[in-house]
């Protein structure tokens, strides 16, 4: 089964441009079915059915899995599947009849202005580690960009001086300002703690770990779980709460709705 993933990423490559994290995630939830089916006995792409991938998804169900999660689990084999009936690797679709669960659709949890100053004033900066937290959580929230764009910036994709940084996704590019406060952070990290953390292993990431290594989602995420544990602030927030916030923030200061949508989806306003 694992070859028929590869020759499906292989075939998204080709065909949809797909950024390097879609391909993470399309193989990571595929690799996860695939040793489920393992588990069960089955090793052979061609003889699961239907009922196979449906006791799949139930099994994620029991195991707490968010209706969020499932829902993408449940793509990704739509679009495995097509590509190998396409294939005539199967004779049926048997992923054909899954259905996605409903969401439930949760108001999105946003920061007071006072909330977010608390979360921002936590690194204080008496270490590398705490220098580099506050140029990350500075600039995620200046920009409102996705915490897989920061985590994949490369070293090259900042322009200090003229003050923006470079996202990419495929073949696409959006440049995104920040204002002087996110620059500071910045400045200050690239002066006093990037080259210290990288002189053990060179990378083109400008984010890095205490190995010098890229940053992860996951690390950051336990990172902002962190400090908003020291600030006090009692709300389920994720990383994807900054980016909640940054809109809210925007609007409330008197930006215009367009501006913000295409700032927060990525992609520039009609002139």
């Amino acid at each position: 089964m694992e070859s028929n993933i590869d020759g499906f990423i292989t075939d998204l490559r080709n065909t949809k441009k797909i950024s390097e994290n879609t391909e993470m995630s399309y193989r990571g939830d595929l690799m996860k079915a695939k040793r489920y089916m393992e588990e069960q006995g089955i090793r052979d792409v061609k003889k699961i059915t239907s009922t196979n991938l449906n006791s799949y998804i139930l099994h994620l169900e029991k195991n707490k899995f968010s209706t969020a999660t499932i829902s993408r689990n449940i793509a990704s084999l739509k679009a495995f599947y097509s590509y190998l009936y396409k294939e005539n690797i199967v004779r049926e679709n048997a992923a054909e009849t899954l259905r996605a669960p409903k969401i439930e659709r949760k108001a999105p949890e946003i920061l007071s202005v006072e909330e977010t100053e608390r979360l921002m004033e936590q690194p204080l900066g008496d270490n590398l580690k705490e220098i580099r937290d506050k140029a990350m959580l500075e600039l995620l929230y200046a920009t409102g960009i996705r915490v897989t764009e920061l985590v994949s910036l490369k070293a090259d994709d900042l322009n200090l001086k003229m003050g923006y940084i470079v996202c990419r996704d495929g073949e696409r590019e959006r440049v995104i300002p920040f204002g002087e406060r996110a620059g500071e952070a910045l400045a200050r990290y690239l002066g006093e703690a990037r080259e210290k953390m990288t002189s053990a292993a060179e990378t083109e990431y400008l984010f890095v770990n205490c190995s010098g290594q890229a940053m992860s989602r996951q690390g950051f995420w336990k990172l902002v779980k962190l400090y908003a544990g020291k600030a006090n602030i009692t709300k389920d927030i994720t990383p994807q709460t900054l980016r909640n916030s940054f809109v809210a923030h925007l609007l409330e200061n008197g930006a215009d709705w367009q501006t913000v949508l295409c700032r927060y989806k990525g992609y520039s306003p009609r002139i």
